[in-house]
């Protein structure tokens, strides 16, 4: 009975020594596998040998973002809708071409810069409606870039992963950036090429790089619009509040900022018998309120783009008219004068997003 108990004993020992030992197999398995599944994580986000592409998680995440927007159904809507008035706005250029043309005209060899200005009064031009729809492209794209995600409870699951911070932000903005880039110079060749098929005159070079440099003049235009939505979808949780509150500022400066500039011009006024430095400074100061706004600035840089006959933004006095001849400007001269707006539109574009970027930086991600 003893030496039954004794090999009892002495066989449970055994099973039990063996299973410590499968236990050990076990974790020593998933360690080595969980530690395998890291190391593959990490091969994705690195370089790879031979011809295989080098991914990182900036460039996958940039894809991601540009997927997301092109299939996105508020993407579609926005795009048909600037199409066909660009479209509407090109066919009223079209009809009405013969008639903008003047003999005496010192802007008339410039004949393709026409499409994008001329205007029957039916319809704005093609830049005054991307002076308007632009914003709301702008906006609808990055309102939600962020408050989106951590709605979804998704924002944490990314930033576990082995990527920076700040890869997300700039991820976001540089893939709805080239989508706004793709789009306006599809719009701006596409009146090319229609306007060549209906006129057949090819543009000159000089044309041609005015339609250019307007094209990314209208694309840093709705960048700051972009980073504008992006720093309030950081700020608030609801996308909706990020929405409202860019659409407001779009308002606020579309129609009401020119309002109380007109009511603080009309109140400080001076007199039409003051000296003339007083009404130029008036003037001056006056303009100077306008400019605050980035359409104005837009505006006018388009302006002077498209329209090389124009040759001051501000107001002249006789003594500096007397004696000019009238003639277009070249490139060059264009480029020089419309500088000061064009460097007031990147710097508000660098502010949004600093403050965006910043704001992210410091905030506290929590999973749902």
């Amino acid at each position: 009975m003893d030496l039954m108990i004794f090999i009892t004993a002495i066989s449970k020992e055994g099973q039990i020594m063996n299973n410590s030992e499968n236990y050990t197999t076990a974790v020593y398995k998933s360690r080595t596998t969980a530690i395998n599944m890291i190391l593959n994580r990490l091969n994705v986000f690195s370089r790879f040998d031979g011809d295989s592409k080098n991914l990182n998680p900036f460039t996958v995440i940039v894809r991601k973002e540009i997927s997301d927007h092109v299939r996105s159904w508020r993407f579609l809507i926005l795009i048909g809708i600037i199409a066909l008035t660009c479209l509407g706005s090109m066919y009223t250029a079209l009809t009405n071409i013969g008639n903008a043309v003047k003999p005496n005209d010192p802007a008339g060899t410039f004949f393709f810069l026409k499409l994008f200005t001329i205007s029957d009064g039916s319809l704005p031009s093609f830049f005054v409606f991307i002076s308007f729809l632009g914003p709301l492209l702008g906006i609808s794209l990055g309102f939600d870039a962020v408050n989106s995600e951590q709605n979804n409870g998704t924002l944490s699951r990314i930033l576990a992963q082995p990527i920076y911070r700040d890869y997300l932000l700039n991820a976001k903005f540089l893939a709805a950036l080239t989508v706004i880039s793709v789009m306006f110079f599809a719009l701006s060749f596409l009146v090319l090429g229609i306007g060549l098929i209906t006129i057949g005159i090819p543009p000159t070079p000089e044309e041609f790089l005015r339609i250019v440099a307007f094209t990314v003049l209208g694309i840093i235009y709705v960048a700051f619009w972009l980073n504008l939505s992006i720093l309030f979808s950081v700020r608030f949780r609801q996308p909706a509040t990020s929405a409202l509150s860019g659409i407001a500022i779009w308002l606020f400066f579309s129609v009401f900022y020119r309002m109380i500039v007109g009511l603080i011009s009309k109140a400080f006024a001076p007199s039409q018998f003051a000296p003339p430095y007083q009404l130029i400074g008036f003037e001056e100061l006056k303009i100077g309120l306008l400019r605050l706004m980035p359409n104005q600035l837009f505006s006018e840089a388009t302006t002077t783009l498209l329209m090389p006959s124009v040759r001051s933004l501000g107001p002249l006095t006789m003594e500096q008219v007397y004696g000019t001849l009238p003639g277009p400007l070249p490139l060059s001269q264009s480029l020089l004068l419309v500088w000061p707006q064009v460097t007031g539109l990147i710097a508000a574009t660098v502010l949004c997003f600093v403050l965006s970027y910043i704001s992210f930086m410091r905030r506290e991600i929590r999973s749902r």
